[in-house]
């Protein structure tokens, strides 16, 4: 177990994950200029866009590049930053890092070799779009972007089906149009809200169900990055699938998938897995050696 007290314990090796703003520079707050100007270095995820923020805010502070691409070198490298006591902030091109952009592994590392870690908070696209679509934040489930190849976009879907938890997706203007179809084809004509542009001056909220704003996207020219909120499944709904498999066996559940889903027998039997919350090995077992043996 490890406790970190942000503020009594700080000290120079520490990492601070800034988020920045989705659009409206006028979001970012005082403490995350402040700490841009003190920290040793910024990881960015496009050197780029965030030297034009800086400059904005005449900030001068060293950066170096911190993505997709290179973070497993770079976080080794960082961490090596911090040994030397030099302090660090990570920033993606907009919102808070680590979700659904670089920061992950570089706090992780930092956490196992024991540096601090703190957190600002700051601009959000998916608790912006959730808050303003008008369904219940009493329980959500954010899920980032969806697999991009159809049969993992279905599958993953799947999974989500009878969650009463409201659902929180990303995605690219170029992909939008399908993802409402599937949205539509696989959790049924639920209330749902498109937010796209959010904070920039084309800001807009499409609120409807999933029929309407599959309609809606057909005959519009989309444009900017999408936050799609979907209710969740009804308690009717949900009950419907509890235990649906009970009558089944081991074998005959991870053949549903298999057949029904078209899913390879190594992910059916995770998510035969998941459902009778055994353990993997058992299931792989059952299915297996002890089938073969019969």
């Amino acid at each position: 177990m490890k406790i970190q007290k942000s503020f009594s314990d700080q000290k120079a090796s520490t990492v601070y994950v800034v988020p920045t703003p989705i659009g409206n520079l006028e979001d970012i707050t005082f403490r995350a200029l402040r700490t841009l100007k003190e920290v040793s270095v910024i990881a960015a995820e496009d050197t780029r866009n965030t030297k034009k923020l800086l400059s904005h805010f005449e900030i001068s502070t060293p950066l170096i590049s911190y993505h997709e691409h290179n973070k497993e070198n770079r976080t080794r490298q960082l961490l090596e930053r911090l040994g030397q006591d030099e302090s660090i902030a990570v920033v993606s091109d907009a919102g808070m890092p680590g979700v659904s952009d670089p920061g992950y592994e570089l706090v992780q590392g930092a956490i196992d070799s024991e540096y601090p870690v703190v957190v600002l908070p700051g601009a959000n696209a998916a608790l912006c779009a959730l808050v303003g679509s008008g369904l219940s934040t009493d329980e959500f489930l954010f899920y980032g972007f969806l697999p991009r190849k159809k049969k993992d976009k279905e599958a993953a879907l799947e999974r989500l089906k009878y969650s009463q938890a409201t659902l929180l997706f990303y995605e690219s203007p170029f992909r939008v149009k399908d993802t409402l179809k599937m949205l539509k084809n696989h959790l049924g004509n639920r209330r749902m809200t498109a937010a796209r542009e959010l904070t920039k001056k084309f800001e807009e909220y499409v609120r409807g169900t999933a029929e309407e704003l599959t309609t809606w996207a057909e005959s519009t020219d989309l444009k900017g990055e999408f936050c799609l909120v979907v209710e969740g499944a009804s308690p009717s709904e949900a009950q419907e699938n509890d235990l649906w498999w009970s009558s089944l066996s081991i074998v005959d559940h991870v053949d549903y998938y298999i057949n029904k889903e078209e899913l390879s027998s190594k992910e059916a039997v995770k998510r035969v897995t998941e459902e009778r919350q055994m353990a993997k090995r058992d299931v792989y077992q059952a299915y297996h050696i002890d089938q073969k043996k019969q």
